[in-house]
């Protein structure tokens, strides 16, 4: 008998990588990396090797310079000690079998002085201040008007995201998605509402997308454009982000996107963390004919919907964030029809393997 599910079990090539399954972990900030050093441990280790089957995995968000940093204890890949930590990690899930893509994330203006090298200001395309609290060390505290960026220094940041994908797999990552959405630095370029430049990266849709186009190109000359993926949010306000337009530029930024040739783009198909269609959204499916390489559905989906959206060709591939903290055997929960555990919301963000790695499965559940 044929299962409503079965779409989300045949096989996928993603660029270089050969996925067993359709169901793609998310990346999931958690903020346990090693206080002092800012690299993974054992501990993240055993959480993601937990969730080893999913058809891939996306790490959470990770810094590609200390000046990346907007939340207390994020892990970063640019020192030698957390490309030493992220390489427990890799091992762990590939004796699992996994496959496993490291987040590059710079998050820009969404960060605090006191998560900043020498306390210095956090950068942005323009000095236009976000509504919102940081995470900080010392608890939450306001975010604040960031520093605009001189042109000089930009052509820096660009190479960041080439050393960070070059680490990423020194670290044994099988590839690298740019984190280009959810209203961290390279969607603030983006959208008009925070870029108010009027140099080259700032005023036209070609220009505002120029520093997205430009990271990305320097991930994929540095592992292959086949070990490359982009996450966008074309229709979130998350972060206090926002465009007057957001066609024509997503649209633009697509299309240049499948011309560098990477193996994938992962939308955000609604309000981040919200509703799947936000009122005066359009329609997504245009970005997902303007790409020739895989696409990733995220946001609000569950099995049924999933499937479905496989099955009509609509999506290649489903994200789930949440599902997989608390289920590590979401994949298997899927297959079988099984109910779902709920999170414990109030462990998501720092602690220790409390609502992290002591989540059971099914059958460890059952057996108790």
């Amino acid at each position: 008998m044929t299962s409503s599910v079965d779409p989300l079990f045949q096989a996928f090539q993603l660029g270089a990588l050969s996925l067993p399954n359709r169901i793609v972990m998310a990346p999931l900030t958690r903020s346990r990396a090693d206080a002092g050093t800012l690299a993974p441990r054992q501990l993240n280790a055993e959480y993601y090797a937990q969730r080893a089957s999913a058809g891939l995995i996306i790490s959470e968000a990770t810094q590609i310079m200390p000046e990346g940093q907007g939340y207390a204890w994020t892990p970063g890949i640019y020192s030698d000690e957390q490309i030493a930590g992220w390489r427990l990690v890799t091992d762990a899930v590939h004796a699992k079998g996994g496959r496993i893509v490291l987040q590059l994330w710079h998050v820009g203006r969404i960060s605090h002085r006191d998560l900043q090298p020498g306390g210095q200001l956090p950068v942005a395309p323009s000095a236009v201040k976000p509504e919102g609290q940081a995470f900080t060390n010392d608890g939450f505290k306001p975010l604040e008007t960031p520093r605009a960026l001189e042109l000089e220094e930009i052509p820096g940041i660009v190479a960041q995201y080439g050393k960070a994908a070059e680490n990423a797999r020194a670290a044994g990552f099988d590839g690298v998605e740019v984190h280009g959405a959810n209203g961290y630095l390279l969607d603030q370029f983006l959208r008009d509402g925070t870029n108010k430049r009027t140099d080259a990266y700032g005023g036209s849709i070609e220009n505002r997308s120029r520093f997205l186009l430009e990271a990305v190109e320097a991930a994929a000359k540095a592992i292959g454009a086949d070990r490359v993926g982009v996450r966008l949010s074309p229709l979130s306000p998350f972060n206090d982000i926002s465009d007057s337009n957001p066609e024509p530029l997503f649209t633009h930024a697509v299309k240049s996107l499948s011309d560098l040739g990477i193996a994938y783009i992962h939308l955000i198909e609604g309000e981040t963390q919200g509703a799947r269609a936000p009122e005066g959204g359009f329609d997504l499916s245009k970005l997902r004919q303007a790409f020739k390489g895989g696409y990733i559905g995220n946001n609000g989906y569950d099995a049924e919907l999933a499937a479905k959206r496989v099955a009509d060709g609509e999506v290649d591939l489903v994200a789930f964030g949440r599902p997989f903290i608390a289920n590590p055997d979401l994949v298997e929960r899927i297959r079988e029809g099984a109910p779902l555990a709920e999170p414990d919301k109030a462990t998501f963000y720092g602690g220790g393997e409390k609502g992290y790695t002591d989540y059971p499965t099914r059958g460890e559940a059952v057996a108790a």
